[in-house]
């Protein structure tokens, strides 16, 4: 399950930093190059990603039996929060019939994005470090 929410992680994370480099071309529409086309793919993926996140991320803490759970709660509701929200976002844009870099620069600006991405780090870190037991402290003599 925790390698799950970091893929979702991941995804979300480099399709951010694909809309960036995007955003930079000044490209008018995502028809005729390279990268135009591979915007939607990127948006797509994070659409999925994002669907269900929280829901993923409350089983994860449901089945690892993690501890205080109401913390992990309260931060889940503000996860699926940040995660509909930009999700919205990201669905307005693929709806339209071209993505210009300038849109993309304005959806990149979204604060509802960056509250998931930043959601997202400390998520990736909480992940990290459930993954790695801590290490005992050396006692002071």
């Amino acid at each position: 399950m925790l390698a799950e929410i970091s893929e979702h992680c991941n995804t979300i994370e480099e399709c951010y930093e694909f809309m960036l480099a995007y955003a930079a071309q000044g490209l008018p529409s995502d028809e005729g190059s390279q990268s135009g086309g591979q915007i939607r793919e990127y948006l797509g993926r994070a659409v999925r990603a994002m669907s269900g996140l929280a829901e993923s991320c409350a089983m994860a803490v449901k089945q690892g039996r993690l501890e205080p759970a109401e913390r992990y709660r309260a931060f889940l509701a503000v996860l699926d929060r940040d995660a509909h929200d930009s999700l919205a976002a990201v669905e307005l844009v693929l709806g339209q019939p071209t993505i210009s870099s300038q849109l993309i620069d304005n959806l990149n600006a979204s604060i509802h994005l960056r509250a998931l991405l930043t959601d997202l780090f400390l998520l990736s870190e909480v992940v990290k470090t459930l993954r790695t037991p801590a290490k005992p402290m050396a006692s002071g003599g």
